[in-house]
């Protein structure tokens, strides 16, 4: 058995050390926000954060995450969360919705990262992530909005 820190809880898993922790996630948690996309960590629709940066959930072992905070999105909280949800929805981002979970939590990454944003930060962090309907220009607004900055 393994112990995790997965969206600020103390969590016990059973899975195997070598399995991915997006199958951890997904199969034993129960927590299926993480989508499964490529498996290769490609696509980036596993994204989740570990220690308030981003990963991809495919690309890693369970066994390596157990000193690792872990944020899904069913465990984004807080005001700077709340600014990316709200200007998700004010500016329609989402459209099939699929890499929207991904996409939010390198968001919020990135933000913690740089408060304010500039096109080109925003354009190479977020790049990992493929979105399939090619809302990046909203998503590029909204992470702007979020940071309390005029649209770019």
């Amino acid at each position: 058995m393994l112990s995790l820190n997965i969206n600020g809880k103390a969590v016990t898993v059973r899975s195997d050390p070598d399995t991915p922790l997006l199958w951890v996630l997904r199969c034993e948690l129960g927590l299926t926000g993480t989508k499964y996309g490529c498996g290769v960590g490609i696509c980036g629709a596993c994204t989740v954060q570990m220690n308030d940066d981003r990963g991809f959930a495919c690309q890693r072992k369970v066994s390596s995450l157990e000193k690792t905070r872990i944020v899904t999105i069913e465990g984004l909280r807080g005001a700077q969360a709340q600014a990316l949800k709200a200007a998700w929805i004010d500016l329609d981002v989402v459209q099939c919705g699929y890499c929207q979970s991904a996409q939010l939590m390198a968001a919020s990454a990135l933000l913690k990262k740089i408060p304010k944003p500039s096109d080109a930060d925003i354009d190479a962090f977020m790049s990992g992530i493929v979105c399939r309907c090619g809302t990046y220009p909203r998503i590029r607004a909204a992470i702007h909005r979020a940071a309390g900055q005029p649209r770019a």
